[in-house]
C-alpha cells in the first residue's frame, strides 16, 4: 500500500499540521488488521451531541476501561483469562480478546458518561465550544464618532 507525503502542507499551510496528523493518524490505524474488532457505530443525536455505541459481547464492567485525554478517546478490553482447556468447544464464534481501539475527537469534544447495556457500550460526548470563541455580531458604528489619534 502506498504511503502519502504531507510534508508539502506542512510547508505551505500554518496551523494546519495537527490536520495532517490526524489524517495520517488514520492513515496508519486502517491498515491495523484489527480494526474490524470490536464492531462500533458513531451517531450524532443533534447538532453538539454524540454518541459511539461498540458492541462487546461477553465483556464484563471491570473487564473495560475507557480514558479520555488530549482529544484522544480510548477504549480497552481485557479478557480475564479462563481455564480454555476445561472447555470443549464444538464451535467459537464469539471473540473473547482483548482490544484496544482509538477515537480522535474535535476540540472541545468532552466524553459525557458512558453505560454498558445488553452487550452494547453507549459513550455520549458533547461538543462544547467556550463563549468566547463562537461567532459573533458586530455592531456597526455611526458616522459621529471620529477617530482619535
Amino acid at each position: 500500500m502506498r504511503t502519502i507525503d504531507f510534508s508539502p502542507l506542512y510547508r505551505s499551510a500554518i496551523g494546519f499540521d495537527r490536520l495532517a496528523h490526524l489524517i495520517e493518524h488514520a492513515n496508519q490505524t486502517s491498515n491495523n488488521s484489527n480494526q474490524g474488532y470490536p464492531p462500533y457505530n458513531i451517531e450524532q443525536l443533534s447538532e453538539d451531541h454524540y454518541r459511539i455505541t461498540l458492541a462487546l459481547a461477553g465483556f464484563e464492567r471491570s473487564e473495560i476501561d475507557i480514558t479520555s485525554h488530549q482529544n484522544t478517546l480510548l477504549v480497552k478490553g481485557t479478557k480475564e483469562s479462563k481455564d480454555k482447556a476445561a472447555i470443549n468447544y464444538l464451535y467459537q464464534g464469539i471473540a473473547e480478546r482483548g482490544f484496544e481501539r482509538k477515537y480522535q475527537l474535535a476540540d472541545y469534544v468532552t466524553v459525557q458518561s458512558a453505560d454498558l447495556v445488553n452487550g452494547l457500550l453507549h459513550i455520549d460526548l458533547k461538543r462544547e465550544v467556550p463563549e468566547a470563541l463562537k461567532p459573533r455580531t458586530i455592531d456597526i458604528g455611526s458616522e459621529d464618532k471620529k477617530l482619535i489619534n
